[in-house]
């Protein structure tokens, strides 16, 4: 018996109906890890080159790691991958909560699906045995709607569920996937491929708890965590995320009016301190994690009634939906998270899309006669909330935004593709490279878009940091500096937050820098619970063995250098505060690619991964798969 893992695999044929069960190696296991990593593993072997996103060709892997389930703080973890509707590339998107554990504990560490069935169905995994049952009335229900009729009809309150919504059922691009009516598998559409292959719902239940090697040590090292939570993390229990709202605004770096501005004059109302003495109910957690991040609110007053069971807006949320938009009331931002949580839908690129609409509004672009009379001026709530439900239901104008700002941007022209904020189609979260110069490379050159959880961000490198400098980081440099130490610390914690994505453990609590716990506890605990005798080295391997994972998907498809690019917004420069004037220049931008794509080992005109780096990380078998590829990077499906 293995610790940590169980060394089983579901794999799913939809079409066929077919479930069976796949016991890799030792060695695969010790390879990949899980996550993401492992993932890709099974969608780089099982696509076929040029798939279309929504096809049943299309593999979506969804995978725990060899540490998932073990009772710490901050490994409830998920990534599912799967060729992306939004982008076309490659999709990567993790989630949290008790889906994750409660999989491990169902007697699995992974599923990989295929095919596409004949009619609704949801999937039952439960003790190691699994099966597919009829969810034909299910379809067309919100997810809390959904949740509790499983639970009924299964006769237990603790199964888990994660599903796909009425949004990933219409095919919105960007729809997620959610668990506990609230989790989300939020980017790169991977609602919308689930949806695609009438698989409702996956449901898990199980008391095979996975064997820890080392007893003692994985107890202290949880027990040094459950101490100090409150004094390393005791504001992300206090405020979560949303204590970003006023540090941001501070700074400059507060996304306003689809990114034309680095702060608002209404940040306040919508800032952490103010949910939490108006709407905020309770903090919710992950499973065995101390640290309580999860905003929940509650109202019944107004228009915009807010039920627990949805959860409550995060810091990205109450941007894209908030400042973004030019809104500064609270209560309809969070409803309409709680319209993305009911029906699926990410709430980065959903925000984001609305806001671009917005200001294609302003500049007389798009027009009342496109949005079926809907007055989208900035600041609009009544608007954007009713445009948030137009596009999980694919209704008049919210047809046309629910495939993506980049697909809409075409029917509109050139000038409201200038007013993009996307990197490769998707959408961009709420942190400003133009104050975070690195944040600009790693948007760039990110495989599946703009990613604000893909490397650690340039405040962490501004003085001597003893924590960074575990990664022979000791040149600290100012935050828009975009040199080639620069380009060093984006790359070297890309590599450490991909082996975070592959591990499956959450970015909140384990990482190099401010997290709860440091990167030589990541390999402890691996340690103790694998018995395999990691160390930091071995995982930032894994980290960068996963990130040429994602890079040879996109080279195979035909994606390299040309889609490492920035949207015009972001070399415009900022009005007002104290971002005044900041931008972001193309020269420093493709000199700090080329440096980055020979520090990682690619090829400098054409951003893929060379043999000689894939073979260095195991890979050979990847290396193989391109050369194979009927379709050269430029030369696009």
């Amino acid at each position: 018996m293995p610790y940590g893992y169980h060394g089983k695999i579901l794999h799913v044929n939809l079409s066929t109906g077919s479930l069976t069960v796949e016991e890799p190696d030792e060695i695969f296991y010790r390879t990949y890890m899980g996550g993401s990593a492992m993932g890709l593993y099974y969608l780089l072997k099982n696509t076929p080159p040029g798939t279309d996103p929504l096809a049943p060709e299309n593999t979506l892997a969804l995978m725990d790691s060899v540490v998932t389930g073990v009772p710490i703080s901050g490994q409830s973890r998920m990534s599912a991958t799967a060729r992306s509707p939004l982008t076309g590339m490659v999709g990567d998107s993790q989630c949290g909560g008790f889906w994750p554990a409660e999989l491990k504990f169902a007697g699995f560490d992974g599923i990989v699906i295929w095919g596409r069935a004949d009619k609704p169905v949801y999937l039952w995994i439960h003790d190691g045995e699994a099966e597919l049952r009829d969810a034909s009335h299910l379809w067309g229900r919100v997810t809390h709607d959904v949740q509790r009729a499983i639970e009924d009809e299964l006769g237990d309150r603790r199964v888990q569920v994660l599903q796909c919504g009425p949004a990933g059922e219409r095919g919105v691009r960007f729809a997620a996937m959610i668990n506990m009516s609230n989790r989300a598998n939020g980017r790169t559409g991977m609602g919308a491929v689930m949806g695609s292959k009438n698989l409702k719902a996956i449901v898990v239940r199980g008391r095979q708890r996975p064997q820890v090697f080392d007893q003692e040590a994985f107890k202290a090292l949880a027990r040094w965590g459950a101490d100090n939570t409150e004094d390393i993390m005791g504001s992300m229990t206090l405020l979560g995320t949303t204590a970003l709202i006023r540090k941001q605004q501070h700074r400059g770096g507060l996304p306003s009016f689809n990114y034309a501005s680095g702060v608002f004059e209404g940040y306040d109302a919508l800032s952490g301190e103010t949910m939490r003495q108006t709407i905020l109910k309770e903090t919710d957690t992950c499973y065995a994690c101390t640290v309580r991040c999860k905003r929940v609110v509650e109202s019944h007053d107004g228009p915009y009634p807010l039920d627990p069971i949805y959860g409550g807006p995060e810091y990205e949320t109450l941007s894209t939906f908030g400042t973004y938009c030019g809104v500064a009331d609270l209560k309809a931002v969070a409803y309409a998270n709680q319209l993305c949580n009911m029906y699926g839908m990410d709430t980065i690129s959903c925000g984001a899309t609305i806001a671009w609409a917005m200001d294609c509004y302003e500049q007389g672009i798009i027009t009342q006669a496109d949005t079926g009379g809907l007055d989208l001026r900035f600041g609009n709530a009544e608007a954007m909330v009713r445009l948030t439900e137009m596009i999980a239901r694919r209704e008049g104008f919210g047809d046309v935004l629910a495939d993506g700002s980049a697909i809409a941007a075409r029917r509109f022209g050139p000038a409201a593709e200038d007013l993009l904020i996307t990197v490769k189609g998707s959408e961009m979260p709420a942190h400003m490279p133009q104050l975070k110069r690195s944040l600009a490379l790693i948007y760039g050159v990110n495989p599946f878009g703009a990613d604000h959880m893909s490397s650690e961000h340039d405040g962490s490198y501004t003085e001597f940091n003893p924590r960074i400098a575990e990664l022979g980081l000791l040149n600290p440099q100012p935050s828009t500096v975009l040199n080639a130490e620069k380009v060093r610390y984006a790359f070297y914690t890309q590599c450490t937050y991909s082996a975070l994505d592959t591990l499956s453990l959450c970015q909140f609590v384990w990482g190099p820098d401010w997290q709860l716990f440091s990167l030589r506890q990541m390999a402890e605990l691996v340690r103790a619970v694998t018995g395999w005798s990691v160390t930091v080295f071995e995982l930032q391997k894994l980290g960068e063995r996963r990130l040429n994972m994602l890079r040879a998907f996109n080279a195979r498809e035909g994606f390299g250098r040309d889609q490492d690019t920035l949207p015009k917004k972001l070399t415009k420069p900022l009005r007002g505060g104290a971002s005044d004037g900041l931008y972001v220049t193309v020269e420093e931008f493709e000199r700090a690619k080329d440096i980055y794509y020979a520090m990682a080992g690619w090829d400098v005109m054409t951003g893929t991964p060379s043999r000689v780096k894939l073979e260095e990380l195991g890979l050979g078998w990847v290396a193989d798969e391109l050369e194979r590829a009927p379709c050269a990077p430029g030369d696009k499906r």
